[in-house]
């Protein structure tokens, strides 16, 4: 796979005031670390970070950390931890995970959906149980999607983690038996949906109950 180019600096200084003062000039505070490496203070800009999280499709990057300091170094580098502001969305911190290229890691991917089933043709819903799959493999080895193809599925079919091959050297770390993907018949999808209302009849009944119930020291 080809690993994403990402330029970060060097940065000296540490604390809120010197983060916040960062994030005004458009840049993101980060750290580099790993396994028997030193943590390396870095920044990233913004936009940079933004424009590469909207265009991969995969559940964790693999980087090439370009570090500019005087001198120019690259570091492989995952994603680890990604702090966004709850309210504005803005970027507020990100923990680099440096990786070697001869070590396994382990990865999130994708879950790609390929055909259209008979099930579905015949009036079945497909539903997606699981969206990404673990695995385990070396760093240029992470396949950017797990292609599952449903042509064969009819209603009441279900693909399991067991039933995916998986290409080269890659491992699969999910339960076997959990399911993928799955036809469910239009009468269960019925049936559900029919819960669901029962349920939500009934909390507004309780809240009709409540509000009609007197309050404490009002006279019954």
């Amino acid at each position: 796979m080809n690993f994403i180019e990402l330029k970060t600096h060097i940065r000296t200084t540490v604390g809120n005031g010197p983060a916040r003062a960062l994030r005004r000039e458009g840049r993101v505070p980060a750290v580099l670390y790993g396994p028997g490496k030193e943590t390396v203070l870095l920044s990233v800009s913004n936009n940079d970070l933004e424009q590469i999280l909207k265009k991969s499709k995969t559940g964790q990057l693999i980087l090439n950390l370009v570090i500019q300091n005087g001198a120019t170094q690259n570091r492989s580098a995952m994603i680890k931890e990604l702090q966004i502001h709850p309210v504005t969305r803005n970027f507020l911190h990100v923990d680099f995970y440096e990786v070697a290229m001869d070590r396994e890691i382990k990865v999130k991917v994708p879950v790609s959906i390929k055909g259209k089933s008979k099930g579905v043709e015949e009036g079945g819903v497909l539903q997606i149980v699981r969206r990404e799959l673990e695995v385990a493999c070396l760093p240029g080895r992470v396949p950017r999607s797990i292609e599952i193809d449903i042509s064969e599925l009819e209603v009441g079919d279900s693909i399991h983690v067991q039933d995916i091959h998986l290409e080269g050297d890659v491992e699969s770390l999910d339960d076997p038996h959990f399911t993928v993907v799955t036809i469910l018949s239009p009468k269960m999808e019925v049936e559900e949906a029919e819960d669901v209302e029962e349920i939500e009849e009934g909390e507004e009944d309780l809240a009709e109950k409540d509000s009609a119930a007197p309050e404490a020291g009002e006279d019954e």
